[in-house]
């Protein structure tokens, strides 16, 4: 299992992380559909903080038709089970449920470490160290 964590003070903004969530899980360039937060601190200038899933399971519990479901650590969204509802979103410490309108299912990390292998910056940390670094 990957365990996720975050070093914001390395973080540019520049949201790759955001675009390879959304290529892997929906093949599509749209960082709006990337499972974790970039948020720009302004007004200082290129001050990021960046927040993921620490798969706590506090969605898993909001959900009203068990959609959310752990598996060896991670909570996995089944989007066929989703009735939509939303209850999830609200509930997530870290902000990182992705509500996007073309989806009916919120967006939730699954852990699948992309976001550490593309990182250009070491941003975003797989503290457990199974994931391999692209280009390093």
């Amino acid at each position: 299992m990957i365990r996720l964590a975050t070093d914001s003070s390395r973080c540019s903004g520049c949201k790759v992380c955001l675009t390879i969530c959304a290529l892997s899980h929906f093949g599509e360039n749209n960082p709006k559909k990337g499972a974790l937060r970039v948020e720009g601190k302004f007004p200082t200038p290129g001050v990021f903080a960046v927040a993921v899933c620490n798969q706590c399971g506090a969605c898993a519990t909001a959900c009203p038709v068990d959609a959310i479901r752990e598996k060896d650590g991670v909570y996995i969204l089944h989007r066929e089970d989703c009735i939509g509802c939303k209850n999830c979103v609200p509930v997530c410490p870290f902000n990182v449920l992705v509500v996007h309108p073309a989806e009916k299912a919120p967006i939730k990390c699954d852990s699948c470490g992309d976001c550490v292998r593309y990182c250009p910056r070491d941003a975003i940390i797989d503290t457990e160290h199974t994931v391999m670094r692209i280009g390093r």
